[in-house]
């Protein structure tokens, strides 16, 4: 909000100061062309701040989501370790659920190039 502020009080200033229907003590008369100039040099600052800012922001998302993929790899792997343990269990004590198909599709390791292709193949393409 500052920021706002003090452009406001800054353009008043430069107004005030170069609207003299005299045109005496101008240093930039009616037309604003100084002014003109350097808001469009602020602005492109501006705008290159915001881009590199945005390219930062979006590197440091990235890094977020690569190291989420991780984490959820390494608990899928531990998941499907534990459905192992407690299928076995399940046969040692002779119990019915352990030879349920969807248990034993679930105890079987996640191949992570075939999710990544089906990914590709089924995620709309940028253009």
């Amino acid at each position: 909000m500052w920021f706002i502020v003090f452009h406001i009080v800054w353009f008043v200033i430069w107004l005030v100061w170069n609207i003299n229907p005299h045109g005496k003590h101008t240093f930039d008369p009616f037309p604003f062309a100084l002014m003109t100039m350097i808001v469009s040099l602020e602005s492109i600052f501006l705008s290159l701040f915001i881009l590199m800012s945005q390219n930062r922001t979006g590197l440091q998302a990235d890094q977020r989501n690569h190291l989420e993929l991780q984490i959820n790899l390494l608990s899928e792997d531990e998941n499907t370790k534990m459905l192992q343990m407690l299928r076995a269990l399940c046969e040692y004590h002779k119990l019915a659920i352990a030879n349920d198909p969807e248990i034993h599709a679930m105890t079987k390791r996640t191949e992570i190039n075939h999710v990544l292709s089906e990914l590709q193949e089924n995620l709309p393409t940028a253009e």
